[in-house]
Order: C-alpha cells, then sequence, then structure tokens
C-alpha cells in the first residue's frame, strides 16, 4: 500500500513539474501568441505594424508613394503635403507683378540723321529747343524732349517713343527748308548798332556767330569760337587792316588759312581743329570758323579797312 501511495505522489509531482516548464516555456519565447479561436484552432501569430515616422511622410514621393506601407499622409486643399504639428507653417511668397515694359523709342541720346533734324525743328517751335537743329540727338535735344513731355503731362523721359512724336507733329507745322538746314548752330543774335552801317563783320560772343553785313543787310553767317579765359578775343570796334590767305602763325606754328587780322596778332580765320572738335577747343584769341568754303567766300569780299564789331 505504502508503495502504490509513493508511487501516485511521484506521478502527481511529475505531472506538476511538465506544467511548471510548459508556463517557463511561453514566458521566454522569441514572440508571444494570441489564441483566437477554441480548442482544435490554431494559434494565429500576431503582426506588429511599426508606426510611420514624421520624416518618412515627409520624404514621400511626389506621386504620393510612401517607401513602406504606411498610408499616405493627408493633403491640405492645395493638395500640398501637411507640414508636421511641431513644424512652423511657411509664409506665402507674394507675387510682385513685372513693371509694364516702357514704350520703345523712336529716337533718343546718340540717334542722327533727317528725323533728329526735323525733331529739332519742331521743338524749337515749340520754345523747348534754343538752338538750330543739328541733326544728333545729344544732351541738349534730350533736355528740350523732357520739357515737352512734362508740359503735356507725358511720362519724361528723354526720349522720344511714338506718343511723344505724335503729340509734337500735332503741336507744330512742318519745318521749312531754312528752319530744317540753318546756317549756323545757334541762333543768330540781334545785330549791335554798330554793325548797321557800312561793310561790317559783326561778331557777337553770345550767339557765336559771325554775320557778314553791308548798311544793315546780312549777306551770310556763320558759327565761329574764341580765345579761351587766358587769351580771350578782345570786344569793341575794330578794322581789318592786313589779309592772308596761307598764314601761319608765328607763336604757336598753327596754321591761320584765310586770316583777316584786325587788332595786334588777332584775326579772322579758318580753323581745321573747330572744323574736327568743334566746341570743345578754343582759340589764342582769334575769331575762329569752320566752315571752309563760307570763309573762302567771306575772305574774296572783305577789303582792307572793312569794319570788324566783337560784341557780346
Amino acid at each position: 500500500m505504502r508503495t502504490r501511495a509513493r508511487g501516485r505522489r511521484a506521478r502527481r509531482a511529475a505531472a506538476t513539474a511538465a506544467v511548471l516548464l510548459a508556463g517557463v516555456a511561453l514566458v521566454t519565447g522569441c514572440e508571444p501568441t494570441e489564441v483566437t479561436g477554441g480548442a482544435g484552432v490554431s494559434p494565429v501569430p500576431r503582426v506588429t505594424t511599426p508606426a510611420a515616422s514624421p520624416t518618412a511622410s515627409a520624404t514621400a514621393s511626389p506621386t504620393g508613394a510612401a517607401a513602406s506601407s504606411s498610408p499616405p499622409p493627408s493633403r491640405t486643399t492645395d493638395d500640398k503635403p501637411s507640414a508636421p504639428a511641431t513644424a512652423t507653417a511657411r509664409p506665402t511668397p507674394t507675387t510682385v507683378p513685372a513693371p509694364a515694359p516702357s514704350a520703345p523709342a523712336l529716337m533718343s541720346i546718340g540717334s542722327e540723321g533727317a528725323r533728329v533734324r526735323e525733331l529739332q525743328a519742331r521743338l524749337r517751335q515749340a520754345e523747348h529747343f534754343a538752338r538750330h537743329p543739328t541733326g544728333y540727338y545729344g544732351t541738349l535735344t534730350s533736355q528740350a524732349v523732357n520739357a515737352f513731355q512734362r508740359e503735356l503731362g507725358l511720362t519724361v523721359t528723354g526720349r522720344t517713343d511714338a506718343v511723344t512724336w505724335q503729340r509734337l507733329l500735332a503741336a507744330t507745322r512742318t519745318p521749312t527748308a531754312s528752319e530744317l538746314d540753318p546756317p549756323t548752330e545757334l541762333p543768330v543774335a540781334a545785330p549791335d548798332p554798330r554793325c548797321l552801317r557800312g561793310r561790317v563783320l559783326c561778331v557777337s560772343k553770345e550767339s557765336r556767330t559771325l554775320a557778314w553785313m553791308i548798311d544793315g543787310r546780312v549777306v551770310s553767317v556763320m558759327d565761329v569760337r574764341f580765345g579761351s579765359e587766358y587769351t580771350p578775343t578782345r570786344e569793341g570796334v575794330f578794322s581789318v587792316y592786313w589779309k592772308s590767305r596761307h598764314h601761319v602763325s608765328t607763336l604757336y606754328g598753327s596754321p591761320m588759312p584765310y586770316a583777316m587780322f584786325f587788332s595786334g596778332g588777332q584775326a579772322v580765320h579758318y580753323s581745321a581743329d573747330f572744323a574736327a572738335r568743334g566746341y570743345g577747343g578754343a582759340s589764342h584769341g582769334c575769331v575762329n570758323v569752320r566752315d571752309e568754303k563760307k570763309i573762302s567766300a567771306l575772305y574774296a569780299q572783305v577789303k582792307d579797312g572793312d569794319k570788324v564789331v566783337i560784341y557780346h
């Protein structure tokens, strides 16, 4: 009896130990399982899906396909990915409209030719251009266009566009041939009263012109330039005392063709430098003429003793 009792206790102890070992195996396994069915149903392993990180959402492709099986990020109304909750929204850039292009210029600084000459003649009629037409669009012409545009309430650019040109045409008349191609760059000044009698070389420093006059009648006019502030051209009433067709200066060695001396070494003569450089230079006191054809004709007409009047 005792032997059978000990046998039963040993079998119960073994059964208990087997149950304990099975429990330990369940706790220390690699992946716990979840039983969803009753007896006879195979256990289904639980699949744990890792949560999609904010970085993975931010780096999704432009077509919306994410790198993992996670659902695509939510979209805003402008179809752009929503910013993470912790991110600061970027301000929407303000679109600045581009300025309207200015009207193309028909004429501007550097233009030259017959059309520029007409522009200058018409601006002179409108009292915005104080010189005679030269055919070259320089700073003085640009300033005159500025004044005309300002007067009519146009955009002030100094360039002659189609609108400015049409308004100028409407405000002026067609220039005459003498207005388009005057004999001097500046308008000839009113003659000094001392020029109104006899044969006179009437020279105005203000208008930079020489008028050859006989008894108050203007025979011809031409542009002239004078000496610098260090070698000024004398003013007053003189007379031609010597003519020298091919003269060369004994002081400076420079040619002085068609020279008509009136005061010491000062004379009216042709200047190749004046013809080439214009008013960018000066004489040593003489009255320079830049039109060789005109001074050649003048030289042929002037006689010794004819009056020379130089005034400002």
